[in-house]
């Protein structure tokens, strides 16, 4: 991928991981007090790191750094996903929207790193 200027803002991957990062932090502020420094801050640090790995990953400028980039995006995301879990097993609600999001965004980073990894 050729980077030019800022443009990873125009991945719908990168827009997708943001809104995300939105919903997460709008869920982890009804969690209980108690939960402010663990949980929470787990997955709102969780969620920032996946649209921070896009734009970092984009700014390396070459197909094989974005795409390492990419998958530890991923693996945020699946860390995130993890912590959703637990917070639903711990009676915090239930949050099929952040699943759905969650997935919309999973698909978009396997698509791009399949996109990547044909070239």
């Amino acid at each position: 991928m050729k980077v030019e200027n800022r443009r990873y803002k125009s991945l719908r991957v990168w827009q997708g991981s943001v809104e995300l990062v939105e919903a997460v932090y709008g869920m982890t502020r009804v969690l209980p007090q108690e939960e402010r420094f663990g949980l929470a801050g787990q997955m709102q640090r969780a969620a920032l790191s996946v649209p921070s790995n896009i734009a970092e990953g984009y700014g390396c400028g070459g197909d094989v750094e974005f795409g390492r980039f990419l998958r530890i995006a991923r693996g945020s995301l699946f860390e995130l996903e993890t912590q959703l879990i637990v917070a639903k097993r711990l009676g915090y609600g239930e949050k099929e929207d952040l699943e759905s999001m969650i997935e919309k965004v999973f698909a978009l980073l396997s698509g791009m790193l399949r996109k990547l990894e044909a070239k």
